[in-house]
């Protein structure tokens, strides 16, 4: 993985401006906040019990209505928020209040759970990294949990959903065999696991900056140092929240998740706080880089200014002696010396070989 680039801060700056947007508007007024990661929106319906799986990709939100009262479970895959009437139709299909598809069409969420009696909404990030430059990425996920249904509205499609896409496919694990509640888990483990991952790749590219800082030590390690600390610090405001949102998951009374499922949820707590406890440790160890490369710094400019010092105070009493003999006096004693210009360089010698044996014995040189 490259890299952080040092101007991955925009992903904050940048986004606030069209955050904006939503200034001034009505409760429940739904209009998109944020940008378009997606050519088109894509809709995907997974129905499934622990017998059968049927995957169909729907072109309309009104063509998955007919199936939303499927005996299992029914999972309505969402990847592209940009359309809001197609986000709207789904939602009230399945009676979502319109504040939480006010929420979801709105990129700017912290994350959390809230609990609505007939269903639970919860929204996380998910993070990545960009290809061309190492940037950090941050996507919106959504998910809603209801009776036997799950709804999921990503930014984009993500490739760390598709490990739980191919464990329905191919019957593998507890998720075919279980509820909508254990789908929720499985997604957000998967999402939290892939934290674990970017914490991971962060490691290596500390690793390289830790190299490069121990041996040429550019002002360009500065740059990746200060990039690196933006992106954990974005990364923990997403994550601290997440928290107390499965927190609740875990400990809250809401019937929807089984005493079965509680027990992965607290597990997925455990792995929360891992991720907590990583990015901090990450944190705390650029911290010692970059004053390891402000020391470093330091010691290289106190050595050349010893260097510096240690010449001057050299010629001090030379530049004395041409000094004192350099002025136009015309009865100066030595001037009429034989060999007085012999004398004055073998003293100048002597002063200065005297000087650097005084220096080496101690240490300064």
């Amino acid at each position: 993985m490259a890299q952080c680039a040092p101007g991955n801060i925009f992903t904050v700056s940048r986004v606030y401006k069209k955050f904006s947007r939503a200034a001034g508007l009505a409760p429940g007024e739904l209009i998109h906040v944020g940008e378009r990661k997606s050519a088109t929106t894509a809709i995907t319906v997974f129905e499934f019990d622990s017998e059968n799986m049927t995957e169909r990709r729907i072109a309309s939100p009104d063509d998955f209505i007919p199936f939303k009262d499927f005996s299992g479970v029914t999972w309505v895959s969402v990847e592209g928020i940009h359309d809001v009437l197609a986000v709207e139709k789904i939602c009230a299909a399945f009676g979502v209040h319109p504040l939480v598809i006010e929420d979801i069409l709105n990129t700017s969420q912290r994350p959390k759970t809230e609990d609505y009696g007939d269903y639970l909404y919860v929204v996380l990030k998910v993070f990545s990294f960009s290809e061309e430059d190492g940037e950090l990425l941050t996507d919106q996920v959504s998910l809603i949990l209801g009776r036997g249904f799950v709804l999921s509205f990503e930014e984009a499609r993500h490739d760390v959903m598709n490990p739980v896409r191919e464990r329905l496919r191919k019957k593998k694990g507890r998720v075919r065999t279980h509820g909508a509640d254990y789908l929720v888990y499985t997604l957000l483990d998967t999402i939290v696991d892939s934290y674990t991952v970017v914490t991971e790749d962060m490691e290596e590219d500390m690793d390289l900056i830790e190299e490069e800082l121990m041996g040429s030590g550019s002002d360009k390690v500065v740059e990746s140092i200060h990039s690196m600390k933006r992106a954990l610090i974005h990364m923990r405001k997403s994550v601290w929240p997440l928290r107390e949102a499965v927190n609740l998951l875990y400990r809250g009374s809401s019937p929807l998740i089984t005493a079965d499922t509680r027990t992965y949820m607290r597990d997925l707590y455990d792995h929360t706080i891992f991720v907590l406890d990583t990015q901090e440790t990450l944190r705390e160890i650029l911290s010692v880089m970059l004053d390891v490369y402000l020391t470093t710094i330091n010691n290289r400019t106190n050595e050349v200014m010893k260097v510096l010092t240690v010449l001057a105070t050299i010629f001090m009493p030379l530049t004395f002696l041409a000094g004192v003999y350099g002025m136009n006096f015309r009865y100066l004693p030595e001037l009429e010396m034989h060999y007085g210009y012999h004398i004055f360089w073998v003293v100048s010698f002597l002063i200065t070989a005297v000087m650097i044996y005084f220096f080496r014995k101690k240490n300064w040189l």
